[in-house]
């Protein structure tokens, strides 16, 4: 009789082990949870320091007028009166041909 419930007991003891490590909610789904959460936190930071970023760009755009200034210069592409605009074009890759010289008519 004590055999048997040694044995009854050893069996819900595998089975309990086996739902623990290796059913829905054990470790296994546990690990991937906590992998889950890891990712979502540093998905979390990298958006805080996004909205702080842009919370600081707003709070510049509202209080400071450099902010405003510089961002219709480079974006609108505005000068103040009196200015005067240079444009820059970069250098073209391919050279034009050099006319004149030793070609003979």
């Amino acid at each position: 009789m004590l055999r048997w419930i040694a044995v009854i007991l050893i069996v819900l003891l595998v089975a309990l082990q086996v739902k623990l490590w290796l059913g829905e909610g054990g470790m296994r789904d546990l690990h991937a949870l906590r992998a889950r959460v890891a990712a979502q936190q540093a998905e979390n930071a990298k958006l805080k320091q996004r909205n702080q970023a842009l919370s600081a760009e707003v709070q510049d755009l509202k209080h400071g007028q450099q902010a405003i200034e510089a961002r219709a210069r480079s974006e609108l592409g505005l000068i103040k009166p009196g200015e005067t605009f240079y444009q820059v074009a970069p250098a073209s890759s391919a050279a034009p041909p050099a006319s004149g010289g030793s070609g003979g008519h």
